[in-house]
């Protein structure tokens, strides 16, 4: 039996549809919040930047029509294509555009400006989705994983050439997709360890231990790789008394360094420690040569992967991260205040937040959005305008409503029938989980400020466009999945 529309439409998921309504609807209030000025009442004038998200909206809603009319089929024919074609466009996208506050990622047509890397995020889900729905397709095989992982690398470099770093960042939303289809749970692993060491490093790198002598940071770092490695020990050899001896010399070697090293003759300890982790690759490489098991030998390249990191730390961090953004780390970490530099975004959004209160000062009452306290309250910092208007109630209401969003989009992702349908699902709710995640941190000061908006609240069509394309793609691939 022919697939009509009509089975189509029944088949929408509409519960969707209806969280992503009042998601935009909120969004639109809270932008007339965010950009209204005393004595600006007419919020449908296109003069207004209100007015101009009432179009943006218009656009998207017809664009989302227009997106679940088209065949489905289509999404994974010309996935490929589609990819191709936005990776061409963020190539070029630098020599188009104008600078923007450092940054080279807006094309402008006209009266309008778009972002390339927002509409980049829907291709790469597809191509990635027609990638690894091919036949024996497993994470496990380098001649699958290695494509994956570059597909996913190179928007984000050609990205990070128009000096957008915070755009090009999301894009490491596909591993948790990947980790869902069987990427090792040790991988994503290692790239958790990877930001810890280099946060402990940099964050306590200066402060020194008794000795004088011994960076606290760096001795940290070093004894947590000995910690982890023999956890890795316990979980993949199931190997007890390696686990054992590596805790007890490892453990007891450092205890009587730090006692030489305070009672004796003062030394860097952190010189031992590099020893220990010298002589811990080579027992398990050891291991691994004489069981002939390779988990040893992935934990020993674990070990040497981690002391590089800790070695490259102050070097991507003096030479390769900006200026600005060395200030915003040091501000999150607590290494500086500069409330009226780096700091003062994130600190007169935590005061509107707070002046919120309970229930709020009501609409177009926040004070602190009202006199501009808080730079780019309509795109990046948009949450700051709920918390200030509509206060704990309202910015939970807020929270819930995207937190049901994701929840749906994971059972309408495992739904699935084919691979390409779930691949995609997981690709989308991983973006959105990290745009929120990322977005709201920062305003509340707890994560870096990276500059990536709030789904369908913060303004600006690029964003509202593309968030849009993802969430009903994905809708129409779903709506077909009886049909095959």
């Amino acid at each position: 039996m022919a697939y009509t529309s009509d089975n189509m439409l029944k088949s929408i998921d509409w519960i969707t549809i209806c969280i992503y309504l009042a998601l935009v609807i909120f969004g639109w209030f809270s932008v007339c919040g965010a950009s209204y000025d005393y004595g600006e009442i007419d919020f449908f004038s296109f003069d207004t930047r209100a007015g101009k998200q009432l179009v943006w909206i218009s656009c998207s809603l017809g664009l989302g029509f227009i997106l679940l009319m088209l065949e489905d089929k289509l999404y994974d024919m010309f996935a490929y294509i589609f990819y191709g074609a936005m990776m061409l466009l963020l190539l070029v996208t630098p020599f188009l555009a104008e600078d923007t506050k450092g940054s080279y990622s807006w094309i402008k047509f006209g009266p309008v400006s778009l972002q390339p890397a927002e509409f980049a995020k829907f291709a790469t889900a597809l191509a990635l989705a027609k990638f690894m729905n091919v036949y024996g397709f497993t994470m496990s095989k380098l001649k699958y994983s290695l494509p994956v992982t570059g597909m996913i690398l190179l928007p984000m470099l050609l990205i990070i050439l128009q000096r957008e770093t915070g755009s090009a960042l999301v894009y490491l939303a596909f591993f948790f997709m990947l980790y869902r289809e069987g990427m090792p749970g040790s991988i994503l692993f290692a790239g958790i360890c990877a930001v810890v060491y280099f946060v402990v490093g940099i964050r306590f790198s200066q402060e020194m231990m008794a000795d004088d002598c011994t960076s606290v940071g760096e001795f940290s770092v070093l004894l947590l790789i000995t910690i982890l490695s023999a956890l890795l020990v316990n979980s993949y050899c199931k190997k007890k008394p390696v686990v054992w001896y590596i805790l007890g010399f490892g453990s007891g070697g450092i205890l009587l360094a730090l006692l030489f090293s305070y009672y004796v003759i003062p030394f860097d300890i952190t010189w031992f420690q590099y020893g220990l982790c010298v002589a811990l690759v080579f027992y398990l490489i050891f291991l691994s040569m004489r069981e002939r098991m390779r988990d040893y030998f992935y934990i020993a390249l674990f070990a040497i992967g981690s002391v590089g990191s800790l070695f490259s730390a102050d070097y991507v961090f003096e030479n390769v991260l900006e200026p600005h953004q060395q200030v915003r780390i040091k501000v999150v970490l607590g290494m500086e205040e500069d409330l009226a530099g780096a700091g003062y975004n994130v600190n007169q959004s935590k005061i509107a937040i707070g002046s919120g209160g309970l229930l709020g000062k009501g609409f177009l009452n926040g004070t602190q959005t009202k006199l501009k306290y808080v730079p780019e309250q309509d795109t990046d910092f948009i949450f700051c305008t709920v918390g200030e208007e509509e206060g704990f109630l309202g910015s939970a209401i807020v929270l819930l409503l995207f937190m049901t969003l994701i929840l749906r989009l994971i059972v309408i992702a495992e739904r699935q029938h084919t691979r390409f349908g779930r691949v995609y699902g997981y690709s989308v709710l991983s973006i959105f989980l990290f745009h929120l995640f990322i977005n709201i941190g920062m305003v509340l000061g707890l994560t870096l400020v990276i500059g990536i908006p709030l789904p369908f609240f913060s303004y600006g069509g690029s964003s509202l466009w593309g968030f849009t394309i993802l969430l009903f793609v994905f809708l129409r691939i779903d709506s077909a999945r009886g049909s095959h």
